[in-house]
């Protein structure tokens, strides 16, 4: 299993909204096992400016490279990118239970 997980800051304040809002539209792509957008808690004093998070399970890498190849994928990138500031991602291998 493929665990994505992305961290958006807004560029403006008022957007941060507007980006949560924008990225859920990724949950309309089918190829996720599990998809979410959540805003940061920020309880963390030491690094507040991540505003969004959007946590996705892939079963492998070939349904991850299919969700992003979705149309929607490039069209809700269009949408939210002018509206973000920093865009940091990882996609890692999910260690196996015993």
């Amino acid at each position: 299993m493929i665990r994505h997980i992305v961290f958006f800051s807004a560029r403006h304040k008022e957007d941060v909204e507007a980006v949560r809002r924008g990225l859920l539209a990724l949950g309309n792509i089918p190829h996720s096992r599990l998809f979410e957008v959540t805003l940061n808690t920020k309880v963390d004093p030491l690094s507040d400016e991540i505003d969004v998070v959007v946590y996705a399970e892939f079963e492998d890498d070939a349904a991850l490279a299919a969700y992003k190849a979705h149309p929607l994928y490039a069209e809700t990138t269009s949408q939210v990118k002018p509206l973000r500031e920093l865009r940091y991602s990882a996609d890692v291998v999910a260690a196996k239970r015993n």
